[in-house]
C-alpha cells in the first residue's frame, strides 16, 4: 500500500476490454481508480521497425486476446481524450500497451514515451440515422513507437464478418452505405491512409504521438461500477509517470474544453478544437503557415486572430481568424469545406458541422463591423451550348451588387446588378456586394464556357 493512502479493497471488472482492478476506499477517500499496472510485452507482436515483418492479419499482433469481440490483452489500457480529431463522424474506441520503463511526463507539450508502446485505435461508423446506435465496424489503426525513436502506424481493415481484420498495404477508399433519416440510402465516402500517411501528421516535431498528452487527458471518467476518477492520477498512481506528480498538482494542468462544455468560453473550446485538429501541424517547426495551433501557446502569441497568411487564397484581405469576418477567416474556410483546401487534408470526406458551428459562434463573437456575405451567382458557372442567363443574388435586401465580367475585382464604379444578363460567350463572373456601414463582401465568381 502506498504511504498515506488508506485502506482500500480491490475488485476487478471488464471495462473496454480489458479488466482492471479498482480501488474501493474507505468512505471519504477519493478512488484511484486503476491500483496496479501490467506492463504488457514490448511491441505486443510487431516488429520493432517497419521494415520489419508485420502481422497481416490484426489477431497476430497481439493486441486483443478475442479479436471478433474487441477484448483487449493483458496489460492494454482503455483511455479517451477531451476533443477527439474529427473522423468522419466515426466512434472511436482506444487502447495503449505501454511495456516496462515510464512515460516521460510533462504538464504542457508532448510526452515521451518508451521504446515498444503501441497506441490501438478502431474506427466504427454510425450506418442508420435512425438509430445511431447502429454501426460498422471499419478499421483498426496500431502506432508503434519504434527502437529508433520515431513511430510508424499500420492500418487493418476489418472483414464484413467482423471476425479479424486484414493489413492494408496502401491506401483505400470506400463507399459506405448509410441510411437516412427519411429511409433512403446516402454513400459516405471512408478514407484508409497509407503508412506514408500516418506520417504526415505523426511527425517528429509533434512528437509522433497525438492527443495523448496532458491537456486531453486531464479528464474525469467513469468506471461501470460507478467509480469516478481522473485519467491523469489513475495512470499517475499505477506509475506510468516519470517524474510523477501530487494530485494536488492536476488543478494547476491545463485541461482542454470539449465542444459542447459551455461552462468554458467560446475561445477555449475554439482554440481546442483547433488543437485537436490543427497543431499537430500548425507550430513552429511545423507546416508552410504562420500561426501556432497549439492550446499551451497564448492566444495573444498564436498568430491566430488577425494572424497573417501565407496563401490568400484570393481573398482581400484574408486572415487565419478576422474577428467577426468568417469570409475571410482562412482557418474556418478551410474547416467548412471537402474541395481541395480542406483541412486537414487526410482521410477527412465530410464537414464536422459541430466543430464549423463552434468556429462560427467563436468569430461572430468578435468585435468588429458587420460584414455583408458574398453574393451567389446563378446558375454556376460551367460548358453551356448555347447562351445563359445569369442572376445575382445578395442575402442582405440592402446590399448593393456591383460585378464586372472581364475578370476585373469589381467596385462601386463598376456596373450595378438591377436584373439578370445574357452571355453569349466565354465570361468570368465576378461580383462584391457593398452596404454603407457594412465590411464589403469578398469577391466571388463563376467561369461561363459558352458555345461550341
Amino acid at each position: 500500500m502506498r504511504r498515506g493512502l488508506r485502506p482500500f479493497a480491490l475488485v476487478t471488472l471488464a471495462f473496454g476490454g480489458v479488466t482492471l482492478a479498482l480501488a474501493q476506499p474507505d468512505a471519504g477517500t477519493p478512488p484511484y481508480g486503476l491500483t496496479a499496472r501490467t506492463a504488457p510485452r514490448a511491441y505486443l507482436r510487431m516488429p520493432e521497425r517497419v521494415d520489419g515483418k508485420l502481422p497481416l492479419h490484426l489477431s497476430e499482433t497481439g493486441a486483443f486476446s478475442d479479436t471478433r469481440n474487441q477484448i483487449a490483452s493483458r496489460g492494454l489500457i482503455p483511455y479517451d481524450v477531451v476533443v477527439p480529431f474529427w473522423s468522419d463522424g466515426a466512434r472511436k474506441l482506444r487502447w495503449v500497451a505501454v511495456p516496462k520503463g515510464r512515460i516521460r511526463f510533462s504538464p504542457t507539450g508532448e510526452w515521451r514515451f518508451p521504446a515498444g508502446t503501441v497506441f490501438v485505435k478502431t474506427f466504427s461508423l454510425p450506418t442508420d440515422e435512425r438509430h445511431p446506435e447502429v454501426t460498422r465496424r471499419l478499421e483498426t489503426r496500431l502506432l508503434v513507437r519504434d527502437s529508433a525513436g520515431g513511430v510508424y502506424g499500420v492500418v487493418y481493415k476489418w472483414r464484413a464478418d467482423g471476425s479479424d481484420a486484414d493489413l492494408l498495404t496502401s491506401s483505400l477508399t470506400e463507399q459506405i452505405p448509410i441510411r437516412t433519416a427519411s429511409g433512403g440510402i446516402r454513400m459516405q465516402t471512408w478514407y484508409y491512409p497509407s503508412r506514408k500517411d500516418c506520417l504526415s501528421c505523426h511527425t517528429g516535431r509533434a512528437g509522433g504521438v497525438l492527443g495523448v498528452k496532458t491537456r486531453q487527458m486531464n479528464r474525469d471518467f467513469a468506471y461501470p461500477s460507478g467509480v469516478t476518477d481522473n485519467e491523469l492520477r489513475a495512470w499517475n498512481h499505477i506509475g506510468l509517470f516519470t517524474p510523477r506528480f501530487s494530485d494536488s498538482a492536476l488543478s494547476g494542468f491545463p485541461k482542454l474544453a470539449a465542444l459542447d462544455d459551455t461552462t468554458r468560453s467560446l475561445a477555449e473550446r475554439a482554440r481546442s478544437y483547433l488543437d485537436a485538429n490543427c497543431a499537430q501541424c500548425h507550430r513552429p517547426g511545423g507546416t508552410g503557415a504562420y500561426f501556432d495551433a497549439r492550446y499551451d501557446t497564448p492566444l495573444g502569441k498564436q498568430e491566430l486572430v488577425n494572424g497573417p497568411v501565407l496563401y490568400d487564397l484570393g481573398i482581400d484581405h484574408p486572415r487565419v481568424i478576422s474577428p467577426h469576418d468568417i469570409w475571410r477567416s482562412l482557418a474556418f474556410m478551410r474547416v467548412d469545406t471537402v474541395g481541395e483546401i480542406k483541412m486537414p487534408p487526410l482521410a477527412r470526406e465530410t464537414i464536422d458541422e459541430q466543430g464549423v458551428t463552434l468556429l462560427r459562434s467563436w468569430i461572430l463573437s468578435m468585435p468588429g463591423p458587420a460584414v455583408l456575405g458574398p453574393p451567389v451567382i446563378s446558375p454556376a458557372g460551367g460548358t453551356f451550348n448555347g447562351p445563359v442567363e445569369v442572376s445575382l443574388k445578395d442575402a442582405d435586401p440592402g446590399a448593393e451588387i456591383h460585378y464586372t465580367l472581364d475578370g476585373s475585382v469589381p467596385g462601386q464604379s463598376d456596373p450595378q446588378y438591377r436584373a439578370p444578363f445574357r452571355l453569349a460567350g466565354p465570361t468570368v463572373v465576378r461580383a462584391r456586394a457593398f452596404e454603407k456601414g457594412f465590411t464589403r463582401s469578398i469577391t466571388v465568381q463563376q467561369v461561363f464556357i459558352v458555345g461550341n
